[in-house]
């Protein structure tokens, strides 16, 4: 049986790039966008919290979270088919043991798309700021 000996120096150049590789698909997946392509989003609400702490969200029927740092919601409408475009509601969040978290509700006619948000501070509100990608 025959042994190969990985250099300490190789070992250390395989690590550091698998991290390099790492960083980087994780810095283009947080470019995207939380909201699927197609999508034509008409409002934005972008929340963060001073404390980090005693702040939460509830959205009925699509989720909630608390120890919230940072609350980004879009509503829009959302392509399905060539002729449905229900109403949307997209959001993004990061708590403190999470730093990244996404949801939806897509509005059936029969129901209301809301959300509660508590302990927060309103940074923005109006159009979208980031770009819908297609």
């Amino acid at each position: 049986m025959v042994r190969v000996k990985f250099p300490a120096a190789l070992a250390m150049l395989l690590f550091f790039g698998l991290v390099l590789i790492a960083v980087s698909m994780q810095a283009k997946a947080d470019q995207l966008p939380s909201y699927p392509a197609g999508s034509e989003i008409t409002f934005q609400w972008v929340y963060s919290c001073p404390s980090s702490k005693g702040c939460a969200f509830a959205c009925p029927r699509a989720g909630s979270a608390s120890h919230v740092t940072k609350l980004v919601i879009y509503l829009g409408k959302m392509r399905l088919a060539a002729d449905k475009h229900p109403l949307a509601l997209f959001y993004e969040y990061a708590t403190l043991d999470n730093p990244r978290g996404y949801g939806f509700s897509i509005d059936t006619g029969l129901g209301t798309l809301a959300c509660q948000v508590s302990g927060m501070m309103l940074d923005y509100s109006g159009p979208p700021k980031s770009t819908q990608r297609d």
